[in-house]
């Protein structure tokens, strides 16, 4: 298991080389800077230290829930402008249903309750910090 938050950009294929060596199945998940409604980029805070506790504890759920051989989670900070890579994650398991499912599962928990904030730049400048949507907390509740 291994969790990275970082500013620099990452390379998604070096990461993977030699990941889940030995599973039947790798997942993985790469999200992106989207430029919706005038976007240029997004400023991503995180406050070190708790941020990792935070994302390894739940990465090793993950590995508890789903009886997965292994889990990386990368999370960037910092300014990204539109089309940079923001986080990855990627889940090996014996079988792929558990593979797709851990991933999904890191994604919603990603997505609503990781300890980053994030701030929309726009074309006029820095714009309003971004909460979580409804339908990211529903996609939570799924997993009880």
């Amino acid at each position: 298991m291994r969790v990275v938050v970082q500013s620099e950009r990452f390379d998604a294929g070096a990461l993977l080389d030699g990941f889940g060596a030995g599973a039947g199945a790798v997942v993985t998940f790469t999200g992106l800077v989207r430029g919706d409604g005038g976007l240029v980029a997004l400023d991503i805070e995180h406050y070190p230290g708790m941020t990792e506790r935070a994302l390894t504890s739940h990465a090793q759920a993950a590995m508890d829930r789903f009886g997965l051989a292994d889990v990386l989670i990368v999370h960037r900070h910092g300014h990204l402008p539109v089309g940079e890579p923001i986080m990855m994650v990627a889940t090996a398991a014996r079988h792929r249903r558990a593979a797709f499912d851990a991933a999904d599962f890191l994604m919603d928990w990603l997505k609503s309750r990781a300890p980053f904030w994030k701030r929309e730049i726009g074309r006029g400048g820095p714009g309003a910090w971004v909460a979580a949507r409804a339908e990211d907390e529903t996609a939570l509740g799924r997993w009880g």
